[in-house]
């Protein structure tokens, strides 16, 4: 990627990576309310209620904001999140921020923060939110989605007043949502797999017990149904990504 100058593992503070917003465009479809005949008739053609209702996919949100839901699932390491600091070529800083603005389109809003890091075993603040130019996290790769800005660091969050914010789910649930989701990007599953195995990459202390918890059921859950890991669904082989998430 020419607009990248480097990259360094790092992490927020005061936030949560949760799977807290509907994906309408990418690994889920538009709520459709179906008369009952035809909800009858999807049935019996084999065609999934996946089909028929948004995915989830991840957002930050700030700590205290998700311990305020009630039977939001409580995990140790809740107010750290892991992710990429992208340093952005001023050169490309429109062009980079104007595709982050597109593909953040579905409720996201920009935040200014500082991404930490771990140098000789301790904590330190790698980007400052008055700094270079820095973006954290293409969502495909970390979640943890930010434009780069000359002088400082944004990233998008989200927040419950937007109107894809579902907020929280219990485990159980939500993992069953991911696992039989569908969308035009492919299945929702694939998605929470890519991103746990990137996580897991990051650095040796990077961690998030929620999105394992969720990876763990959802594996789970193939191999109940006796389907792969990530192309687990017979119905949607063949689909393929229609525009970059």
């Amino acid at each position: 990627m020419a607009f990248v100058r480097s990259t360094d593992p790092g992490f927020l503070k005061g936030y949560v990576r949760r799977f807290a917003q509907k994906s309408h465009d990418h690994r889920g479809t538009p709520e459709v309310r179906r008369p009952k005949r035809c909800l009858e008739k999807c049935r019996s053609c084999g065609i999934p209620s996946a089909w028929q209702s948004p995915g989830r996919v991840v957002t930050l949100v700030h700590t205290e904001d998700w311990d305020a839901f009630s039977g939001s699932d409580p995990f140790p390491d809740d107010d750290v999140v892991w992710g990429v600091a992208y340093t952005i070529d001023p050169t490309y800083e429109s062009e980079v921020r104007d595709y982050l603005d597109y593909r953040e389109k579905d409720g996201y809003t920009l935040e200014q923060l500082d991404i930490w890091g771990i140098a000789d075993g301790r904590e330190q603040v790698v980007f400052h939110n008055v700094g270079e130019s820095a973006a954290v996290p293409l969502r495909c790769h970390t979640s943890m989605t930010c434009a780069g800005i000359h002088g400082g660091t944004q990233c998008y969050v989200g927040h419950n007043t937007n109107p894809s914010f579902i907020g929280s789910e219990p485990i159980e649930q939500l993992s069953r949502k991911i696992w039989e989701s569908v969308g035009p990007s492919g299945p929702n599953k694939e998605y929470l797999y890519h991103l746990a195995e990137a996580v897991r990459q990051l650095a040796p202390e990077s961690h998030d017990s929620h999105l394992f918890a969720l990876e763990t059921r959802c594996r789970e859950l193939d191999a109940e149904k006796g389907v792969s890991s990530v192309a687990g669904h017979p119905e949607i082989e063949g689909m393929r990504p229609l525009q970059p998430e």
